[in-house]
């Protein structure tokens, strides 16, 4: 007799180390994992470029792009070339103009539609409330709440075997991440976090800052913005 078909998963790839350490917890957990990233208007194609190396890398079982063009109302510096990215640091209980309106609304409720289609048990996310910029979309408050949303909006749920959505680095800060990355085997020098689009990250936005430290006290400096290490993702 055959034996039976792994568990499925969907799992939200931005390109970055969040998200790629999220979905290679998934793979470890035994799940056939689904990639989805979504082409948003973001102000670079690094990241998108990142995910579908990574998806390569991590030998995910399908991969998908979605456009869902969020610049076109603007809001953010994100999307929006004509805002200046912040680069002084975060201010603490001031959500940073980084923040994208609705953006983890918008692709969680896409990953949930992936993840039904596919009779997938989790949506796999990458978010973290510990070592980020304050957004309110990051935090187990509004997952909560989602899940909640998420149960009554489909058929599955309803039925009572909707996706859970998984959020395992939520709690972990910023170099346990880097840590269970690194035992993991996951590509870091792959991976794409910098808010800039230049040729390498450029070490001064939020999303750099708080990944070197972290790469730092891990003891990989040489993957850090400056650190000189190789860089093959999607600028190598």
């Amino acid at each position: 007799m055959s034996a039976a078909a792994p568990p499925v998963a969907v799992a939200l790839l931005s390109g970055g180390l969040d998200s790629a350490t999220a979905a290679a917890l998934a793979i470890e957990a035994g799940y056939h994992v689904i990639g989805l990233s979504l082409d948003y208007g973001q102000r670079h194609r690094q990241e998108l470029a990142a995910a579908a190396a990574l998806a390569t890398d991590l030998a995910l079982a399908e991969h998908h792009t979605l456009a869902v063009n969020l610049a076109s109302w603007g809001g953010s510096a994100l999307t929006d070339a004509a805002m200046a990215l912040p680069v002084a640091g975060v201010e603490e209980g001031v959500i940073p103009t980084t923040y994208v309106p609705g953006r983890n609304t918008v692709f969680i409720a896409l990953g949930l539609s992936l993840a039904e289609a596919r009779g997938a048990e989790r949506l796999v996310l990458g978010v973290n409330a510990i070592d980020y910029s304050g957004y309110p979309d990051c935090r187990p408050d509004y997952l909560a709440a989602f899940q909640q949303l998420a149960d009554l909006a489909s058929k599955s749920g309803r039925e009572g075997h909707g996706a859970r959505l998984w959020a395992p680095l939520v709690t972990w800060s910023k170099t346990r991440i880097v840590q269970e990355a690194l035992r993991l085997g996951v590509p870091i020098a792959r991976t794409w976090s910098c808010y800039a689009g230049g040729a390498r990250p450029c070490g001064r936005c939020d999303s750099c800052r708080i990944r070197d430290a972290a790469l730092r006290e891990a003891g990989r400096p040489d993957l850090a913005s400056d650190g000189g290490g190789s860089w093959g993702g999607p600028s190598a």
